[in-house]
């Protein structure tokens, strides 16, 4: 049983208010008091209840991948069943898809109106209202990204991870039998790489050293560009992932000297430049439960150096081709590009005018690079002495728990797929047995007691910084909310393809079991429902969702 600390993403001050999760779900990216909601009335019919097989296979679908290896090992649902849910997801992606794609064609409207109000303001040389109509243009324009971002990422990712976890349903049985086949005739051993007992005289790609300068030379770039957040200064957190990514390396293939910085970033992230480099983000810490998830993911980015993945793709790229500056991250954001909700509101509601923004295809991103960089983690993982199914683990915890729409992390460029996790579970298979394999320490304990006193520090510098992506200032920001991992992706889609979109009237006044998963301050805005009536929204509510 995962033990989880669930983030809260803190967006405005104000005094903390309490919900519902039925009250959280029916607001969505809604950022501010003039804004049109996304809203649902309680009114709306919804689809009749599915078949018992079919809640029953809904319920897989909401556990983890792990879980899941140790239950589909035998064929659990026919065919025609899985033809079924398989088509069900289809639709409900394009359905989901296709609402936000309206929400993001209002949005486009309603900007049109306020900068068509702003333009009559302007001719007649008066100030009156133009306020106000900067604040709604700025949170539309906001609010648009976001629909954009559900649209073009968020929900086919949700849908990918559904759609993953079928196929493991439908497919695990047979691989788990030719699994067993080739641990009982020994044919396991010839797999690429299956010399684990080998590591570190081995080869996986030479030439490591040859990367040390490009490596050099992108870090010089960033810090001179300034596109990298500070490090973290906490003797104790450094220390701790120095000597744990160290530790590692020793037992791996890396044959050049590795460089550790950690990164007072809140996004969940690590990334290994080549040559050696490797950052960790504060972020990604706070997210670990124990000691062999993080080896893990450590273990992992520093495969990506021993087989020079990033070399590979940057052979025809120059330094300054894998950095995003500051306003071209800027257009990204805005444009519901590759940044996610996570660093938007952490940009917006100050965070650093210029933000590390990674192209991660140059850095050795891809499918076929990814399988290769899961397999000589595992293996690293293990020969350091911890649990390699920590890796898998912290994967799953992020997949299933957290969705993958906390900005461009670690967790957003690395999605998943039946293939990367039934690949990762057969290497773990394939490893031998090891006694005591470590999961937890008492150092990483008081690593994360030291980085709860960083995080808060760095919340409190961050609420007074610049910011970025809202030049209109005095606005109304949504209040403190609480970021809902974990909701099914049902939760925030129409349930009827002829669902209308809310209009907005603006008013100034100055299994386990069958079914469980272990303007300004004086503006008033109102949401039609689809009845007609008016529900008055007194909090902005924003969700994430998987």
């Amino acid at each position: 049983m995962l033990k989880t600390h669930l983030p809260r993403i803190v967006v405005g001050g104000g005094e903390r208010m309490r919900f519902s999760a039925r009250a959280l779900m029916a607001c969505l990216l809604s950022v501010a008091l003039n804004l049109t909601p996304v809203c649902w009335s309680q009114r709306d019919e919804r689809p009749s209840p599915p078949p018992p097989a079919s809640r029953q296979l809904q319920a897989y679908l909401q556990k983890s991948y792990l879980e899941l290896f140790q239950l589909a090992r035998e064929r659990l649902f026919t065919a025609a069943e899985i033809a079924e849910m398989r088509e069900a997801l289809k639709r409900g992606r394009e359905l989901c898809v296709k609402h936000y794609k309206q929400r993001i064609s209002d949005y486009d409207s309603q900007l049109k109106q306020a900068q068509s109000q702003l333009k009559k303001i302007s001719d007649r040389g008066e100030d009156s209202g133009r306020h106000d109509l900067h604040c709604r243009i700025q949170n539309l324009r906001l609010a648009k990204s976001q629909a954009e971002m559900m649209a073009q990422k968020a929900i086919p990712i949700a849908y990918d991870n559904r759609e993953a976890k079928l196929q493991l349903i439908e497919k695990w049985p047979e691989e788990y039998q030719q699994i067993r086949r080739e641990l009982a005739d020994g044919s396991y051993r010839k797999r690429r790489w299956g010399d684990v007992e080998d590591i570190g005289f081995r080869e996986i790609e030479p030439g490591q050293e040859k990367d040390i300068k490009t490596g050099e030379d992108a870090v010089r770039h960033m810090r001179e560009n300034g596109m990298i957040p500070p490090a973290v200064e906490n003797k104790v957190v450094v220390d701790y992932v120095t000597e744990l990514a160290l530790k590692v390396a020793k037992h791996s293939d890396l044959r050049i000297p590795l460089h550790v910085t950690v990164l007072n970033s809140k996004e969940v992230n690590a990334f290994a430049l080549p040559g050696g480099f490797l950052f960790v983000e504060r972020g990604l810490l706070e997210q670990v439960d124990d000691e062999s998830e993080l080896a893990g993911v450590l273990g992992h980015e520093i495969a990506h150096d021993v087989a020079r993945h990033a070399h590979k793709l940057m052979k025809k790229a120059t330094i300054a081709q894998i950095f995003y500056q500051g306003a071209e991250l800027a257009a990204l954001i805005l444009t519901g590009g590759v940044v996610g909700l996570g660093t938007y509101y952490a940009l917006q509601y100050g965070f650093y005018g210029l933000g590390l923004v990674l192209d991660l295809k140059l850095l050795g991103v891809s499918r076929e690079y990814e399988l290769e960089a899961d397999q000589l983690g595992i293996q690293y993982t293990w020969n350091t002495g911890y649990d390699p199914s920590g890796f898998v683990r912290f994967f799953d915890k992020m997949a299933t728990q957290e969705g993958y729409v906390n900005g461009v992390g670690w967790f957003y460029d690395h999605p998943p797929f039946y293939q990367r996790m039934v690949d990762a579970e057969r290497e773990t298979m394939f490893l031998p047995p090891k006694e005591r394999l470590a999961e937890q320490t008492s150092a990483f304990e008081e690593m994360k007691k030291e980085l709860a006193g960083v995080k808060q520090q760095a919340d409190k510098e961050e609420k007074d910084r610049p910011s970025l992506l809202l030049p209109e200032k005095g606005c109304p920001v949504p209040q403190q909310t609480e970021y809902k991992p974990g909701m099914p992706i049902e939760s925030v889609c129409p349930s009827q393809e002829s669902q209308p979109a809310p209009a907005t009237k603006t008013s100034q006044k100055t299994k386990r079991g069958p079914d469980e998963h272990p303007g300004s301050s004086t503006t008033k805005t109102s949401a039609t429902r689809p009845s007609g009536e008016f529900l008055p929204l007194t909090q902005n509510a924003f969700i994430g969702i998987l």
